[in-house]
């Protein structure tokens, strides 16, 4: 950057996506004594966990039998919070730049960060619900595509449209505190998990297979649906929120533009989780290489790995390994 341009914030590391892999990683920063920034295109931290499944009962992180994807994401920001991580969150890094050797990220607020490294943990990079046709010519509001608190729909009439697995966890979910929960789906075939959709339908849950919401029902409002079944008859169903749990689109947004070596929309990276860009590394769901797991649990891990390796290219004289914790006391 030339002289004129925004002043730059001399940061050690930047992790793109607050996502539960990139809180890990501002831990293990802040352990390793690096001042960092975790930016988020989310209002809030805890990635698609927090935005699709807050509530979702999660099994395979070490150590927990069992954890609320929402307890989870607040377990992990207190894990940080002793080293001072700094949020931006409601923001998108958008162009990455070198000066003297080090990148700097351009984010969408106009911030100018010049970094030791960056790591990107972006997930499956930037996410938009696939819309409800019948909610196109609706004004009003009702409509929701996530549902980040239980409580707000405590004794509504819910409709739920889909047949994935977000459909049926938000059934599960919303079935003891709802007045009433009902389930379309255009297919009377299922993409949800099969132990999920057997515990739904042991619940007083309307499944209604081969339908169609053809009309949302109100003013300003949702009071009820129009759904079409089988292609003839039409039923009205009452309803005071209609969950639209359709999956969602995603893509890399700006990372695509980065210079990174990608395999479609993952980046691959090395076995230090380094990718083909100087001082940027990539951990969590968006990194690949071969024999890739997309999981929480192995996010965990490259988090380490990547925070670790790029210690000691922001500092040569650092070692690799850590240290234990055990021994900060």
């Amino acid at each position: 950057m030339g002289d004129g341009g925004p002043e730059l914030r001399e940061v050690d590391l930047a992790i793109v996506g607050a996502g539960p892999t990139g809180l890990f990683a501002a831990y293990y920063a802040g352990f390793r004594g690096l001042s960092t920034v975790l930016i988020d295109a989310l209002p809030e931290p805890g990635g698609q966990v927090t935005a699709m499944y807050p509530e979702k009962q999660i099994y395979d992180i070490a150590g927990f039998p069992v954890i609320r994807g929402r307890d989870l994401v607040h377990n992990l920001v207190e894990q940080a919070q002793p080293y001072g991580p700094e949020y931006l969150l409601g923001v998108q890094a958008s162009t990455l730049a070198y000066r003297e050797d080090r990148p700097v990220l351009g984010l969408s607020d106009g911030t100018s960060l010049h970094c030791g490294a960056v790591l990107v943990t972006g997930g499956l990079g930037s996410f938009t619900a696939r819309p409800l046709p019948a909610a196109d010519e609706f004004p009003g509001t009702g409509i929701v595509y996530f549902v980040p608190h239980l409580d707000d729909l405590k004794g509504h009439n819910v409709v739920i449209v889909g047949g994935g697995d977000s459909a049926f966890d938000w059934a599960l979910s919303l079935q003891p505190l709802a007045k009433s929960v009902t389930l379309i789906h255009r297919r009377d075939k299922f993409r949800a998990h099969a132990g999920t959709v057997a515990r739904v339908r042991d619940l007083p849950v309307d499944i209604i297979v081969n339908a169609q919401v053809r009309r949302i029902l109100g003013d300003e409002r949702v009071e009820g649906v129009e759904v079409a079944v089988d292609g003839e008859e039409v039923r009205e169903l009452p309803a005071d929120t209609v969950v639209a749990a359709l999956g969602f689109t995603a893509d890399l947004g700006p990372l695509a533009q980065w210079g990174l070596e990608l395999d479609k929309r993952h980046i691959k990276v090395d076995t230090t989780m380094a990718t083909n860009q100087p001082r940027v590394f990539a951990a969590g769901d968006i990194a690949e290489y071969p024999g890739k797991v997309r999981l929480i649990a192995v996010g965990f891990g490259e988090a380490a790995t990547a925070v670790n390796n790029a210690a000691i290219v922001i500092d040569p004289s650092a070692h690799l390994f850590p240290g234990h914790s055990s021994d900060n006391g």
